[in-house]
Parts: C-alpha cells; structure tokens; sequence
C-alpha cells in the first residue's frame, strides 16, 4: 500500500474485508500468513502510528465530544492534548460541548474519526466509514478523508459502496470470499480487461441527422470493433487507440457532422463486476 494513499479494500458482504482488517490490527489472530507496517512486524510502537476505527461508533451517550474522547485518549494512553486539534479537523469544534446523543449519525462517525486522530497518527484504518449515512453524510465522510489525505495521512478503508471507492481511493484491493481478485490503482483497474492487460476498447455513443449513413462511414473507419443501433444513437466500440476526436475528425472527414459524441469509461461497478463474474458472495 503506497504512504500516502486513499487505499481502498473492496469486496461484497462477507468477502472478508472485516476479518483482513482485524487480523492487520491484531484484533484477530491470523491461522495463517504474515503482514508488517512500514517494513516493521506488528507491536505497540507501530501499534501507535494507527488510528483506527472497525466498528460503529461508541461513545457515553450522556458526556460531550470532548469528555469522551478525554476517556479515549486515556484508554490510548495518548493524544489528550491534540482534542480540540482533532474536534476542528472534522468540523465538530463548534458542537464540543454537546452530548453524543443529541448528534446525527453523520456527526457521531465524524467524532470516531477524531478518535482515531488522537495521537496524530500515520496511518488510519476506517471499515466501512460511511455505513448507514444518508448522502449529505456520505459526503461528509468523504471530504473529510479526502482532507486527512492531503495532510498526509495513509488511509486504508473497506467498503462495498463502489461509488465512494472511485470518487475516494487512490487505490484498490478487490476480494472475494476470502481471494485478492487484483490490486492495483483506481485508475489502472478501470482502464485493464478482464485478462489484466491495459484496456482493449473504448465505448463510443453517437449520433447523427442520417444514422444509417453514419453506420455505413463508421463500418469503413480502421478501429471500429463493433457497430451496435441503439434507440436513436449507435453504440460503437473502438480499439483502446481510438478517442472520441478521431471519431469525429473521421466522420467529418466524410461529410457526417455529428449532433451527438459521448465516449464512455468504464465504471469501478463495471470493473468490479467483471473481476468478480458478476457474483454477490
């Protein structure tokens, strides 16, 4: 996992993205294998460097933001200094004094991030940081490791919302019942096939005033994999060389102006789904 980067653990329910996670925070004990942080075997020291937040959040329901986290930083036997530092970075400074049960669930997941801050930590680890949020806190959530990243925080999160993963992580993990499917960057996944070269087609939606010559030009055109009528659009899928700019440069070319162009990119989901064959366990 790269320092520095939004790595995402990505896998349907059950996958094992929990039981990965509790293993290289040694909540579990592994039956087998072997793992270290920054090159170092697992022990309190590096332990300290970790900020981490496995399960919702649990604080005293009666005590304000930062009376529970006086009692997480003693439970740390760290970071009581850095409260009010940890209460500003995830916008809940103004709200201090309030009891826990008096916040939205968006505002308690906040405040358990700003206990895995206690200490200042390297590295955070966040399973599923925002389950059950709607999406005003969702987006919350996200600004916010998106913030911690470019304070320079490494950040390893499991998720099975692949939204969140494409618009948050630099990198991803995908697993499936307990199987590393492929690692790599967000980007690099997107752009692979199934057979883990780089992209063998590009999608291209378009359409013209005469469709039908516009397939009979495009049939012609070097590159064109596959010709597909759609609606009142073709559908045409391209060697990875092709962009969107040749196809109309072509076209025009050949006397076609085009009153649509559209390139499509594959989607994490669309990704997901072929590295896993489409299986929901």
């Amino acid at each position: 996992m790269p320092k520095g980067s939004i790595f995402g653990i990505l896998g349907p329910n059950g996958s094992g993205k929990t039981t990965l996670l509790g293993i290289v925070m040694d909540v579990l004990k592994a039956s087998s294998g072997t793992f270290s942080w920054i090159g170092h075997t697992n022990n309190d020291t590096m332990r300290k460097q970790i900020g981490t937040l496995l399960e919702t959040p649990n604080f005293y329901h009666y005590l304000s933001a930062t009376d529970n986290l006086k009692i997480a930083a003693k439970i740390k036997e760290r970071g009581e200094e850095d409260i009010d530092n940890v209460l500003q970075a995830v916008n809940l400074y103004q709200r201090k004094d309030s009891k826990f049960n008096t916040y939205s669930l968006g505002m308690k997941q906040r405040l358990a991030i700003a206990s895995a801050l206690l200490g200042n930590p390297e590295i955070l680890v966040f399973d599923e940081p925002t389950n059950g949020l709607d999406p005003a806190g969702i987006a919350e959530i996200r600004d916010l490791i998106k913030d911690l990243s470019k304070k320079g925080k490494t950040i390893i999160m499991a998720s099975h919302i692949l939204d969140e993963v494409e618009k948050v992580c630099t990198h991803v993990a995908i697993i499936q019942k307990g199987v590393l499917k492929t690692v790599s960057s967000v980007k690099d996944v997107m752009s692979s096939s199934t057979n883990g070269n780089s992209a063998d087609t590009v999608l291209i939606e378009l359409s013209a005033d005469d469709n039908e010559q516009l397939k009979n030009i495009l049939q012609q055109m070097s590159g064109v994999v596959k010709l597909n009528s759609v609606d009142n659009y073709l559908q045409v899928t391209c060697a990875e060389n092709i962009t969107a700019a040749m196809v109309n440069k072509y076209c025009f070319d050949n006397g076609v102006i085009l009153t649509k162009l559209n390139e499509k990119r594959k989607s994490l989901e669309t990704r997901f789904l072929e590295i896993t064959g489409k299986q929901s366990g």
